[in-house]
C-alpha cells in the first residue's frame, strides 16, 4: 500500500470520525482502524505530560537551592576560602554575584576558573584575576591599596570554589 502524504492522512482522519469502522491509512501506508488512533493519541498525551512534568522538575531542582545563603561548612570551604568568602562580601558582592550566572554591575562570578577566559578576554588564570583585584579594570575600581596580599589570595581561592 503507497504512502500517503501527511495532509491525506490528517483529511482522511477527520472523515474517519464520523465513520468510525473504516480503516484510515496512517503515514506509515499501514491500515489502521481509527479508533486506535484514539488510543494513540491518549497514550501519545500521557507520555507528553510526563516528559513535561519531568522537565519542569529538572529545572525546578536546579534552581532550588541557594547556595548564598548556605554556611562555609556546608559549601565545603576551607579556613582559606571562608576568609576570601567574607572579603567578597565586603568588597565585590555589590557588583558581582558569586553564586548565580548573571551578573549585577559587573560579571558574575560562578565558575570564572572554569572558564577558559575571563569576561575581559584574558586567561581565567590566578595571574590575571589578581592583576584584575590589585588594579583595577574598565569600572571595575582597583583594591591594591584596601586589601593585603594574603587577602587577595585568600579572595582568589574562594573564587576557586565557585
Amino acid at each position: 500500500m503507497p504512502c500517503v502524504k501527511w495532509c491525506g492522512f490528517l483529511s482522511q482522519r477527520l472523515e474517519s470520525e464520523t465513520a468510525s469502522e473504516t480503516p484510515i491509512l496512517h503515514p506509515n501506508g499501514i491500515g489502521v482502524p481509527a479508533d486506535a488512533f484514539s488510543e494513540y493519541d491518549r497514550h501519545l498525551k500521557r507520555a507528553s505530560i510526563f516528559l513535561v512534568s519531568l522537565v519542569l522538575a529538572a529545572l525546578l531542582s536546579a534552581c532550588g537551592r541557594d547556595l548564598s545563603k548556605e554556611s562555609d561548612a556546608e559549601l565545603g570551604l576551607s579556613a582559606q576560602q571562608s576568609n576570601g568568602r567574607r572579603i567578597f562580601q565586603l568588597y565585590c558582592a555589590s557588583c558581582h554575584n558569586a553564586y548565580s550566572s548573571s551578573g549585577l554591575n559587573g560579571p558574575a562570578m560562578k565558575g570564572v576558573f572554569k572558564n577558559k577566559y575571563l569576561p575581559s578576554g584574558l586567561p581565567a588564570n590566578d595571574r590575571f584575576v589578581k592583576q584584575a583585584i590589585v588594579n583595577g579594570r574598565g569600572m571595575m575600581p582597583a583594591f591594591g591599596e584596601a586589601l593585603s596580599p594574603q587577602q587577595i589570595d585568600d579572595l582568589i581561592a574562594y573564587l576557586h570554589s565557585l
